[in-house]
């Protein structure tokens, strides 16, 4: 049987691959939005970062890193992300 750690290190990967869920795919704004808000919750994202992909949710081809960056917020989100500036 997993442990909790064990379970929420599942649910984290898990998490991690939808807030990397491909542009363009249906619906996948809202998975990216969905993903963040859990990272948010965990406190890994700040509110503003979170406000973007809020924003992105219904647009499925936009990326929401560009905005992040060019609005100066979560810069720890974009590094973990692997987003270069």
């Amino acid at each position: 049987m997993a442990s909790e750690a064990e379970e929420l290190e599942a649910e984290a990967a898990e998490q991690w691959q939808l807030v990397n869920t491909p542009l363009g795919e249906m619906w996948s704004g809202r998975t990216r939005y969905a993903a963040a808000m859990f990272f948010f919750k965990r406190g890994e994202m700040n509110a503003e970062t979170l406000e973007v992909y809020r924003i992105c949710a219904r647009l499925d081809h936009e990326d929401p890193l560009p905005i992040i960056r060019d609005r100066g917020v979560g810069k720890e989100w974009l590094k973990r992300m692997g987003y270069a500036q």
